[in-house]
């Protein structure tokens, strides 16, 4: 029988094994009849540049099926792509990656980039007019390393055309549903989750829960820090962000102080910090481009800001020393 979907999955160097796990238990459920686990209804065919086993980010190692090169790429629907831990680890792949992501979509093959896989895919400029999704925690660094690629802020996966993204995660089971649900429809789609112990599959757009930190905070304050979160790096002021909520910024002030202890400017600049201190931690960027990303304007700013917020400096952050949490 002809498969309803094909896919060829490529995990890169230091992937999250969460979302690649999630996704192939989601396709496998749905692959066949019962719990059979044959590749019936979907196909995929786990692949890499080379035959060699990948690394992922928690030291577990996937064993490829087949290298990229002696594969037919138009004999499959979709090309999967899921990203390294590192995002500008992953951006500088694309000089190895480019000549096989170009060929697949010359053969007409949609791109699919997971997590930090959008990195690479905008690296090797297959992004430019595109719509994208990026991972919360990385969406200031891609903003600032890819101006002109435009990103959906808050969702959980993207269709756009040729190009689908998704921000990883369990937001990869997402995914797959939808993938399934146009290939296969709604009924086989679904099927496993209860398997998989997972009550209902999230709309593209399903606002988080856990990014709202803190208990019983007023509609305005969790609106006000998802807009927060989306305009990081811009020079949005206070006055602005209240003016786009409806409201003033005294009372936008007397809301965060009821939830928060401190204002809503302050609250940005602890939001900013815990980026830049995330940043520090697990990239090789500059100063300057960090500040650039977190909107803090320059390195010595930032380097103020750091020391004043962590007991320590910027440089002596990321060489480990314990900061100041409190």
């Amino acid at each position: 029988m002809t498969p309803d979907m094909r896919l060829l999955i490529v995990p890169l160097p230091e992937f999250a094994l969460l979302p690649f796990g999630a996704f192939l238990d989601k396709l496998r459920f749905s692959a066949d009849d019962e719990d059979y686990s044959r590749q019936r209804y979907v196909t995929w065919t786990l692949a890499g540049l080379t035959p060699d086993p990948v690394p992922s980010s928690s030291g577990a190692v996937v064993q490829v099926q087949s290298a990229v090169q002696a594969l037919a790429l138009g004999q499959y629907d979709y090309l999967v792509l899921f990203g390294g831990r590192s995002a500008a680890a992953t951006a500088s792949l694309a000089a190895s990656y480019k000549p096989l992501l170009r060929r697949a979509a010359k053969a007409g093959v949609k791109l699919v980039g997971v997590d930090n896989a959008v990195f690479l895919l905008a690296a090797c400029g297959l992004l430019d007019g595109h719509k994208v999704v990026v991972h919360w925690r990385h969406e200031a660094e891609f903003r600032a390393a890819f101006p002109r690629v435009k990103v959906q802020p808050e969702q959980l996966y993207c269709f756009d055309g040729a190009r689908i993204s998704c921000a990883g995660g369990t937001a990869a089971i997402d995914l797959a549903v939808e993938l399934l649900s146009r290939a296969s429809g709604r009924a086989r789609a679904l099927k496993g989750l209860a398997d998989m112990l997972v009550d209902e599959t999230r709309d593209s757009r399903h606002a988080l829960r856990s990014l709202e930190t803190g208990t019983g905070r007023g509609r305005q304050v969790q609106r006000a820090t998802a807009l927060m979160r989306h305009h990081l790096a811009s020079g949005l002021s206070v006055e602005q962000l209240a003016a786009q909520l409806g409201i003033s910024r005294r009372q936008l002030d007397r809301q965060f102080l009821g939830e928060h202890g401190m204002s809503a400017k302050a609250w940005w600049l602890e939001m900013r910090l815990q980026q830049v201190r995330w940043r520090l931690l697990n990239s090789s960027h500059s100063l300057a481009q960090i500040a650039e990303e977190s909107g803090l304007g320059d390195a010595s700013y930032l380097g103020k800001q750091v020391r004043r917020r962590f007991g320590c400096t910027a440089l002596a952050l990321r060489d480990g020393c314990e900061p100041r949490l409190d």
